[in-house]
């Protein structure tokens, strides 16, 4: 970084044990390591605070499409291409699945954002992704943000 090499690096310390003395010198080289250490942390620390802020606005990917195998007997064979359902070809129109009656707030395992019961995004969790709440505050702790979309709420609370 700096390019010092050994020749430097004892003129230094020459240099710092005749200005600070011999008694001062072990002293001066606590503070420093001190120093040095405190500034590493704190950089550590607005480094992951900076790289937190910036996951928090990426858009979660899109689960990989699952090809659809049509049985031989399906296939147009006067156009020569197969007719793919409409749920592959949309699979936004696909029917939700249900929230199970239970808890009223979930979210999704992977995701940031919670969903009261009623909410159409909830509805498209997966069962097996879905992490379930029974209040806000609990979904909060576990570092879930509100839907902007439903934007839950509790009654008298």
């Amino acid at each position: 970084m700096f390019d010092i090499g050994l020749q430097e690096l004892v003129l230094i310390f020459v240099i710092a044990l005749l200005v600070f003395g011999p008694k001062n010198l072990p002293q001066l080289g606590r503070s420093l390591g001190r120093a040095m250490r405190e500034f590493r942390k704190a950089s550590d620390e607005f480094r992951s605070t900076i790289e937190t802020n910036l996951k928090i606005n990426e858009v979660d990917p899109l689960p990989e499409p699952v090809p659809v195998v049509t049985p031989p007997e399906a296939v147009n064979e006067t156009a020569g291409a197969q007719a793919l359902p409409e749920s592959v070809l949309n699979p936004y129109d696909a029917p939700a699945a249900p929230v199970p009656e239970g808890e009223a707030y979930l979210a999704q395992r992977t995701g940031k954002l919670f969903h009261g019961r009623e909410c159409a995004w909830a509805q498209r969790i997966a069962e097996p992704e879905r992490v379930y709440f029974k209040r806000i505050a609990e979904a909060r702790e576990a570092g879930y943000a509100p839907c902007p979309v439903c934007e839950p709420w509790e009654p008298g609370g």
